[in-house]
């Protein structure tokens, strides 16, 4: 037993190594673990002090006990054996496929991620480009059962509508949102779980992978996680509000049990003087093809020139950024009054009701006055006031300057003329060549709400 005994230093270095590795997982990593677990918890527990929703703990569960709990959640495993069947085969090897798809949705959200980093973030970004201006979120809260899973319905106007809503939702929970493959890239795809999003594949006919993503929404709806969703499935190519896809919503409500946890759904519309990706969007609209990207030597110039001009001081802002809200849908309220209705027909009233509730700015304003086309730079203001108490008639929600609509006119065409977007002609104002596109991009919202009129529930702003 105490006879020496010779190894090669190699061998010796291996055994030290596994031993100090050994020692390390069953000795010092969990009590570390603890450690920053047990700060965590105490800073969580600050944070829904001061939420006026406060953070579930669904959502604080560890990634890898969420993904556990995912793939062998009775209805997952259901859809693993009949997956077997259907595809010949074995559950295993379906069983590991699904739990492929669980670590692909599930996220791996940090409140120190979210609220010390991205909340912070989200605002600097925001009022570095935008004037803010929003609704009466907290009218639109107020009333709602802080017991109920609250789920923000937004129209998707621009990729800054994560970083808008992030940070005006800020002080009172922390969203979820549903992200799509364009941000599976590392290291984004980390910063992005650790807000709490989940990835989804837009449009995957997968049978199994649908029935594990359903699963989590509804599990996470459950729980009362506060989410945020884009019903339209992806940016608008026309400025309009468009229809719902059924899919997120479909299985919130396949999965809502009216005795348990009510949700609410509270409608939220987003517009802008200025979307970063008007020009990519209105071509892949004419083209009549979704699948746009700008290369990423475009972004990192565009990028570049705003933050010089921004250290300039040379950087005027691309206008106001502009969030209403609508009245909220109970969805047991909702079911017990229209009993038997669809899926369709409540993401029809949820996109009617964001429709409603979309902030009218300077720039999509003066582009209706000069959508049926030209008009004298002398009659402007009169052809914007006529405008102005069409929209007051229908309850349009105006977010004019405070100056008034002379001011909006001003700040309007200034920003269109500035672009090249609009000209004067000899008949007056009116788009520039190659840009009526554009010019009928940024009014569509404004003419969509005449088109809607008055015949709505009473919205808050």
């Amino acid at each position: 037993m105490t006879r020496m005994v010779e190894m090669p230093l190699w061998l010796l270095v291996l055994v030290l190594g596994f031993a100090a590795l050994t020692f390390f997982s069953h000795f010092l990593f969990p009590s570390v673990r603890w450690f920053f677990r047990r700060r965590m918890e105490r800073a969580v527990a600050r944070l829904n002090r001061r939420l006026v929703r406060p953070i579930e703990p669904f959502k604080l569960m560890a990634r890898q006990d969420m993904i556990v709990r995912l793939v062998h959640d009775p209805a997952v495993s259901q859809a693993v054996v009949e997956h077997a069947q259907a595809e010949g085969v074995p559950e295993s090897v379906a069983f590991q496929q699904a739990r492929s798809y669980a670590r692909e949705i599930v996220p791996g959200f940090s409140a120190l991620v979210y609220f010390g980093f991205a909340t912070r973030a989200a605002r600097w970004l925001s009022k570095a480009f935008y004037r803010v201006r929003v609704g009466q979120v907290d009218a639109a809260l107020a009333g709602i059962d802080r017991k109920a899973t609250v789920i923000f319905v937004m129209n998707h106007r621009s990729n800054m509508d994560y970083v808008l809503v992030t940070w005006l939702v800020a002080d009172r929970s922390a969203l979820s949102y549903a992200v799509g493959e364009w941000a599976r890239v590392w290291p984004l795809s980390r910063l992005i779980r650790a807000m709490g999003a989940y990835f989804i594949r837009r449009g995957s006919r997968n049978t199994l992978y649908r029935r594990v993503l359903a699963r989590y929404v509804q599990m996470a709806t459950a729980e009362g996680a506060t989410q945020a969703v884009f019903p339209e499935g992806g940016l608008s190519l026309n400025g309009r509000v468009g229809a719902a896809r059924m899919g997120l919503l479909s299985y919130i409500v396949t999965g809502f049990d009216p005795l348990a946890r009510d949700v609410v759904f509270v409608p939220v519309a987003l517009a802008y003087d200025r979307v970063l990706e008007d020009r990519l969007l209105v071509q892949a609209g004419t083209a009549g093809n979704r699948r746009f990207r700008a290369s990423p030597l475009s972004i990192l110039a565009f990028s570049g020139r705003m933050v010089w001009r921004m250290i300039r001081r040379r950087f005027p802002g691309f206008g106001t950024a502009a969030v209403g809200f609508g009245a909220p849908v109970s969805l047991r309220a909702y079911l017990a009054a229209t009993p038997g209705a669809t899926t369709e027909t409540l993401g029809e009233r949820l996109m009617a009701e964001v429709a409603l509730c979309l902030p009218m700015l300077p720039v999509p304003l003066v582009a209706a006055v000069l959508a049926d086309g030209p008009v004298p730079r002398a009659a402007m203001e009169g052809a914007l006031a006529a405008l102005l108490a069409r929209l007051a008639a229908v309850g349009g929600v105006l977010k004019l300057p405070p100056s008034g609509a002379a001011a909006a006119l001003a700040e309007g065409l200034r920003a269109l003329e500035a672009r090249g977007i609009v000209q004067e002609t000899p008949a007056g104002l009116a788009a520039a060549p190659g840009k009526a596109s554009l010019l009928a991009y940024y009014a569509a919202g404004v003419l969509q709400r005449l088109e809607l009129g008055s015949h709505s529930a009473t919205r808050q702003t």
